[in-house]
C-alpha cells in the first residue's frame, strides 16, 4: 500500500482529525523533504523544522462525502515526497486551459498545454477545469520545491522558483499518463539533493545533436537538472572551435547545434556542464600541438598528457576554457584532472625529471610533481572563477600531503577507488570538501564493458545504492550527508562501436529512472523493483 506522508508542524493534522495513518519523514518528524537524506530510518518525534524544506500545506479534515473516497497518493518517478489526501473528483484533461500567474512561466505553460492537449491561455483569470501555474516568491522551500493542489476540478501548481513549478508540471504529466487524471489533494515536493545529473562522453563516440536532445527531454521529465558533456579526450575533440580550429575532429557538433542543445536544456531547467579534461586526456588537442606533449626521461610520449612545466601548455588550455565559457552559460564547469600519466608512474620524479625540476623551482626543495599538478588545477579553477563558474574535478586529481593543496571550493567528483593512489571518500569529507557521487560501481555505463566494468542495472541501483555509497558498495556515515551534493550517472565511450546510439538510450533508461528515485527521495522506496519497473514502462 502506498504510504501517505505529511509535514509536521502547525499545519499537520492530528490522528483524531484525519482517519488515516500519518507517517513522518524518515529521520525526523519536523524536516520535510530536505530534513533527512537518510535512505532508511525510523520516525522520530523530536526533529526541529528544516527551513530549506518546501512550505507546509495547510491540512484540513476532509469533508465527509458519500460519493468520493479519500484520495491516495499518485505513483510517479521520482516518488512525490508528501501528499495530503482529500475527497473529490480530482482533475483530468478536458476543455480546460493552462493559465499562468506570471509571464515568466509562459514556456512551462506552453509545454504542458501541448503535452496534455490543452489550450494555452496565458495570463488570464482561472476558470473551471484549468491548470494554473504561479510563482510564490518568499514562500520558502527552495527554488526547486513546488506545491500542487487539485481541488474544485482545477489544478494549481506553485513554487518559489520557475524550476519548482516546472517539476510540478512533470508530476501532473506523469499522473495523467499513468492514471488519466490527478487525484484530489495536495502535493508538496522537493529534491533531497541539488545535483542530479547525467554525463555523456561525446569525445570517444559521436552522438548526434538530435540524440542528445531526446535525452534532455527524458531527463527533464524525470526532474534531472544537469547534463554533462565530456567533449575532449585522447580520441577526439568534438565541438567546433574558433580559437583553435586545428584540434577539432572531422565529425563534431557545431556551435549552433550546441546552442540548440543548451536552449532545450534550459527550457527543462537543466544546466549543461562542459568538461575539457586536463592535464591528461588531451590527446586530440596534442595531435595538433606535439611540441607540448609530455615525454619521459627516455623521450617516450606520455599518452594524452600535456607538459605542465611549459607555460605554452597553460595558454593553450586557457584559450579553450575562455572560448567555451562564452558558449556554455551555466554556473558549473568540470575541469577533469584525472589520470595524469606522470603521476601514474612508479617513480614520477625519476621518470619525468623536467617536471620534478619545475616543481622544485616553483616550491623549493620539497616541491614535487603533484604540487605542479595541483597548481595546474588551481590555476584552471581561477580561470573559470573569472567567468563566475563553480568548478569540480575528478577525485584522483586531488593530491594529499604536498606543499600545495587543491582549492577548497573545487567540488570532488568521486568516481573510483581503482586508480593508483586513490584515496577513500572519507578523506575528502573529513577535509570539509563537497563531493558529488559518480560511483563507478553503480553509475558508470562503459561501452564494451572493458577493465571489469559491467553495464549497471536499474534494479541494482534501486535496491542497493544511495548517495552515501560513494566508493564500492559501502556507504559513508550519515553525518556526511550534507557534503554529498548529489550524483551523476555517466556513459563512457571506451569501445565506441560496442553499442549504437539507440542501444545506449535503451540501456540507460531504467538506471536513470532508478538513480533519480534515490537522489530525489532519501526514503526506502515503497515499491518493489518489479512494481517500479512496471511504472517506468508505463511512464516511458
Amino acid at each position: 500500500m502506498r504510504r501517505v506522508w505529511a509535514w509536521s508542524g502547525a499545519g499537520a493534522a492530528t490522528a483524531s482529525a484525519v482517519a488515516l495513518t500519518v507517517t513522518l519523514w524518515a529521520g525526523g518528524a519536523g524536516g520535510g523533504p530536505a530534513a533527512s537524506q537518510q535512505p532508511t530510518g525510523t520516525p522520530s518525534a523530536s526533529r526541529a523544522p528544516n527551513p530549506s524544506a518546501p512550505p507546509a500545506a495547510p491540512v484540513s479534515t476532509p469533508s465527509p462525502g458519500r460519493t468520493y473516497p479519500l484520495s491516495t497518493a499518485p505513483d510517479t518517478i521520482p516518488a512525490i515526497r508528501e501528499f495530503t489526501p482529500a475527497r473529490g473528483p480530482g482533475w483530468q484533461p478536458g476543455n480546460g486551459r493552462v493559465v499562468v500567474g506570471d509571464d515568466a512561466l509562459a514556456d512551462e505553460g506552453r509545454l504542458l498545454a501541448g503535452e496534455l492537449q490543452l489550450r494555452y491561455a496565458g495570463k488570464v483569470a482561472v476558470g473551471a477545469g484549468d491548470v494554473e501555474l504561479a510563482l510564490t516568491p518568499g514562500a520558502g522551500g527552495g527554488a526547486e520545491s513546488y506545491t500542487m493542489t487539485v481541488k474544485d476540478q482545477r489544478v494549481r501548481i506553485t513554487g518559489p522558483g520557475e524550476a519548482g513549478v516546472f517539476y510540478g508540471t512533470r508530476t501532473l504529466k506523469q499522473e495523467v499518463r499513468a492514471q488519466g487524471s490527478a487525484p484530489e489533494g495536495v502535493v508538496n515536493d522537493a529534491p533531497a539533493k541539488p545535483q542530479r545529473g547525467f554525463l555523456i562522453d561525446i569525445a570517444r563516440k559521436h552522438y548526434s545533436a538530435d540524440w542528445i536532445e531526446d535525452r534532455i527531454r527524458e531527463l527533464g521529465d524525470l526532474k534531472y537538472n544537469q547534463l554533462g558533456l565530456h567533449f575532449s579526450d585522447d580520441q577526439a575533440f568534438r565541438i567546433e572551435s574558433d580559437s583553435h580550429p586545428e584540434i577539432v575532429s572531422k565529425v563534431h557538433l557545431t556551435k549552433d547545434e550546441v546552442r540548440r542543445i543548451i536552449a532545450l536544456a534550459a527550457s527543462r531547467h537543466i544546466t549543461v556542464v562542459p568538461e575539457i579534461d586536463s592535464p591528461g586526456h588531451l590527446g586530440a588537442v596534442l595531435d595538433a600541438h606535439p611540441d607540448l606533449q609530455l615525454r619521459n626521461a627516455q623521450g617516450t610520449l606520455a599518452t594524452g598528457a600535456i607538459d605542465i612545466s611549459k607555460k605554452e601548455s597553460a595558454q593553450l588550455v586557457d584559450d579553450l576554457l575562455n572560448e567555451y565559457a562564452e558558449l556554455f552559460p551555466g554556473p558549473l564547469w568540470h575541469l577533469g584532472g584525472d589520470e595524469y600519466r606522470a603521476l601514474m608512474a612508479t617513480n614520477p620524479e625519476a621518470s619525468y625529471p623536467q617536471l620534478a625540476e619545475a616543481a622544485r623551482q616553483e616550491h623549493g626543495p620539497n616541491g614535487r610533481i603533484q604540487d605542479l599538478a595541483t597548481d595546474w588545477l588551481n590555476d584552471r579553477a581561477d580561470v573559470m572563477r573569472g567567468h563566475g563558474r563553480t568548478v569540480k574535478a575528478w577525485n584522483d586529481g586531488f593530491y594529499a600531503g604536498g606543499v600545495v593543496q587543491p582549492d577548497k571550493d573545487i567540488q570532488v567528483a568521486y568516481w573510483t577507488g581503482k586508480e593508483i593512489g586513490a584515496r577513500q571518500p572519507l578523506e575528502y569529507l573529513q577535509e570539509g570538501r563537497d563531493v558529488v557521487n559518480y560511483n563507478d560501481e553503480y553509475l558508470y555505463y562503459v561501452l564494451g564493458q572493458p577493465n571489469q566494468f559491467f553495464y549497471p542495472t536499474g534494479q541494482r541501483i534501486y535496491e542497493q545504492w544511495t548517495p552515501l555509497v560513494l566508493r564500492g558498495t559501502q556507504p559513508v556515515a550519515e553525518r556526511y550527508n550534507d557534503q554529498i551534493l548529489g550524483a551523476v550517472f555517466s556513459v563512457w565511450s571506451d569501445l565506441a562501436n560496442a553499442q549504437t546510439q539507440d542501444q545506449v538510450a535503451q540501456g540507460i533508461r531504467l538506471p536513470l529512472n532508478a538513480m533519480i528515485q534515490k537522489v530525489w527521495d532519501p526514503r526506502q522506496p515503497d515499491m518493489t523493483w518489479a512494481q517500479f519497473r512496471a511504472l517506468a514502462e508505463k511512464l516511458g
